[in-house]
């Protein structure tokens, strides 16, 4: 019998080669082992936590996902401008505070007129509000070799290294550093600044 000439619609059926499964079975272990590295690293040198409260607003809002990178501070030392997560007193059965560090060990350090003064100079002219309570920095204080001041964003309304009961934070009360924070409904998620 001779084989018709024209349209035919029967369907061959397709195999599936060695090959094609080989390459299907590489792109899912390239996937799993990418998930696998991204979730062992973040647990190893960086972790999550979220803010509490509105003493950094407007960078960050209350409740908002931050992420801390655990790793670079054992390489080298928090500098002025960084926001960082430490505990309090070092006490670890807190949540961590979430602030900018302003003044670095060996600096000094006031609060006159409602200005921080960073050596003898204004810091962040502009960038913040006039501080209505100077605490412990109302007299100049000069920082310990291993003493870091912070504030938060939103002066007015932040515990931080001018209470008594937090002061100057050490560096092994320092967690990390933020480097990035995820979507809040005013802010858009990024790297910190």
């Amino acid at each position: 019998m001779a084989k018709r000439k024209g349209l035919s619609f029967y369907k061959r059926k397709k195999k599936i080669s060695h090959t094609l499964l080989m390459e299907i079975f590489s792109y899912i272990f390239i996937i799993f082992a990418a998930t696998f590295f991204a979730f062992v690293l973040v647990i190893t040198i960086g972790t999550k936590t979220s803010m509490i409260g509105v003493s950094m607003q407007p960078n960050l809002e209350n409740g908002q996902e931050l992420l801390i990178d655990k790793f670079t501070y054992k390489l080298s030392k928090p500098k002025q401008g960084d926001v960082v997560a430490f505990y309090p007193n070092g006490n670890d059965n807190t949540h961590c505070y979430i602030k900018r560090v302003i003044a670095t060990p060996g600096d000094k350090i006031q609060i006159r007129s409602g200005e921080i003064y960073v050596n003898g100079e204004v810091y962040g002219k502009g960038q913040y509000d006039k501080i209505a309570d100077a605490g412990i920095v109302e007299s100049e204080i000069l920082l310990g070799t291993d003493e870091f001041f912070v504030l938060g964003d939103n002066v007015n309304s932040s515990e931080d290294s001018r209470s008594s009961n937090i002061g100057a934070i050490k560096k092994n009360y320092i967690v990390g550093k933020i480097w990035f924070h995820m979507a809040s409904n005013q802010n858009g998620m990024g790297f910190m600044k």
